[in-house]
């Protein structure tokens, strides 16, 4: 069981706690805009051990709340189970961030009691050629929707996002957004120009931060 890197300690990828954040390489999408090319790609290699990680807070639990595993996308991680059950074993609670694509692997993890908590990235609106655009791919929104549904239905803690990068997400999608999830909680963040997959990407300039409050303003959401 191995990851391509991690954090030892964060204050931001887990809201209200110190987490230590993992990161597994490979995604099944290719946002243009993602900020993470190398483990989107999976030009970051998984060779790190899970249990060397572990190991380092053995003595020491005191110093994070619990673990965050993101990626790329973890859902298509065969080791994925085997990570959290590790993680567990060791008496710490785990996050999972995920793109949603995989709703199969999202309700085997909630109906074993295995995450605490799931974060959904949800791109843009909810439209065919408007998503596969936003992802790169060709997306099944029935996925998506499923996975959506699921953790709508879930006991477990839930929070979705979406970046707002101009020219994939504007206004309009958010405000669509925000009515799917039925009043869950959603922040919308704001699009840095960095390190993207597509280069084209590094010249949009992010929405100025009246716009981010005109989106913030449609929905009552928190914006990062």
């Amino acid at each position: 069981m191995f990851v391509a890197d991690y954090l030892e300690t964060s204050l931001l990828d887990w809201e209200g706690k110190i987490s230590c954040v993992l990161f597994l390489s490979g995604c099944n999408f290719r946002c243009p805009w993602c900020q993470n090319k190398d483990l989107a790609l999976g030009k970051a290699e998984n060779k790190i051990p899970v249990q060397e990680i572990l190991q380092r807070f053995k003595d020491k639990k005191n110093w994070i709340d619990g673990f965050v595993l993101t990626g790329g996308e973890p859902t298509i991680n065969r080791d994925l189970e085997k990570i959290i059950s590790e993680i567990r074993n060791n008496s710490f609670p785990v996050k999972l961030d995920t793109n949603g694509s995989n709703p199969n692997v999202i309700k085997e993890l909630i109906d074993n009691k295995l995450v605490d908590s799931i974060a959904m990235d949800i791109k843009t609106s909810l439209e065919k050629e408007k998503y596969n655009t936003a992802c790169g791919v060709d997306v099944n929104l029935s996925d998506i929707n499923r996975t959506i549904e699921i953790l709508l239905n879930s006991n477990i803690e839930i929070l979705f996002r979406t970046t707002a990068v101009p020219g994939i997400v504007d206004g309009e999608d958010i405000k669509k957004i925000f009515e799917r999830l039925k009043g869950k909680k959603y922040i919308v963040q704001k699009f840095v120009p960095h390190n993207t997959i597509d280069k084209n990407y590094l010249h949009i300039k992010p929405y100025k931060d009246e716009d981010m409050k005109k989106m913030e303003e449609i929905c009552y959401a928190k914006v990062f």
